[in-house]
């Protein structure tokens, strides 16, 4: 393990929904050991509006959510959600983390961890970032087959979209201030497996 890596308290992995930052946060606390935190633990917001194992059907409020906002709209009510009700809890983690020099490296991923809301964090040298990106087609894909779209109703496949268009609105603007904050961004399709974009990471980090 380089220096770097050896004085590094925090990494924070953020990104689209359906990019694949929980996979890569687990996958880089197995290579590091420590602790793994998903953000989406930490606040509630309206889910992704179809049907899994964990539902037999879309809440209401999910519905009306995606029914009723713009795509506009829909990408700023997370921005805002993520702000005041989830980044206060991740700079307290964080700080409690990084004051303790006795435990170990914490990997936390999660759309909440937009470029503009964390900018000031990582002046820490000991916490590091880096954004994971995709083109369209992987998150469609990926989108569209979880959600068993081709086999749901138009009011679903509705619903869908809006939370489709959502996810790439994301992601082009959360690239946009990736590169004008001077951060790490890494398309995911750039490798083939899970262990050697947590390699690409680590390196880069």
């Amino acid at each position: 393990m380089n220096k770097s890596i050896d004085k590094t308290r925090v990494i924070l992995i953020g990104g689209s929904s359906h990019v694949g930052k929980s996979t890569l946060g687990r996958s880089i606390t197995e290579k590091l050991g420590g602790r793994y935190l998903s953000t989406d633990s930490l606040a509630r917001h309206p889910g992704r509006p179809w049907v899994n194992a964990n539902k037999n059907y879309i809440p209401e409020h999910v519905a009306e959510h995606y029914r009723n906002l713009s795509i506009d709209a829909l990408f700023l009510d997370v921005l805002s959600h993520y702000e005041k009700n989830v980044l206060p809890q991740v700079e307290a983690i964080i700080h409690s983390h990084v004051s303790n020099r006795s435990v170990e490296c914490l990997i936390i991923e999660g759309s909440a961890l937009y470029p503009t809301l964390v900018a000031n964090l990582v002046k820490d040298n000991s916490i590091k970032v880096i954004w994971l990106t995709a083109r369209e087609r992987l998150f469609r894909n990926r989108i569209l087959s979880e959600s068993n779209f081709d086999n749901v109703g138009e009011e679903e496949k509705y619903l869908i979209q809006k939370f489709l268009d959502r996810t790439l609105l994301y992601n082009k603007r959360m690239k946009k201030e990736v590169d004008r904050l001077g951060f790490f961004c890494i398309n995911v399709e750039s490798v083939s497996t899970t262990d050697e974009l947590a390699k690409k990471c680590l390196e880069l980090i």
